[in-house]
């Protein structure tokens, strides 16, 4: 099972990511399980509306690494040297199509 995160400009997909849901706890830790995940719960639909708070799930993580190295998934799948890249990714894309329509599906 994954997650794959989307942001979109009218018809056209200027951005799609997947990975794994084993990086569920991670998220929660970094704060931003719900950004990622469940974005409508928030009420978040503009890619903009992203910037800040992935900003500072990687600044939490960056500044605690071992701490989010614990919660690796054992089996591999999911693991810090994978998770924090693919949410500077999806930053990037947020921060370059702030007006970006965003959609996760789970």
């Amino acid at each position: 099972m994954s997650l794959d995160v989307y942001l979109t400009v009218g018809e056209e997909q200027v951005f799609e990511a997947n990975i794994t849901h084993n990086l569920g706890a991670m998220a929660r830790e970094a704060g931003i399980y719900t950004y990622l995940w469940r974005p409508e719960e928030l009420d978040i639909t503009k890619a903009g509306e992203l910037v800040e708070p992935l900003r500072t799930g990687m600044a939490a993580m960056c500044a605690e690494p071992s701490k989010f190295e614990a919660l690796n998934a054992s089996n591999g799948w999911g693991t810090y040297e994978q998770f924090l890249p693919w949410i500077a990714k999806y930053f990037e894309a947020c921060a370059a199509n702030p007006d970006a329509t965003v959609r996760a599906s789970r």
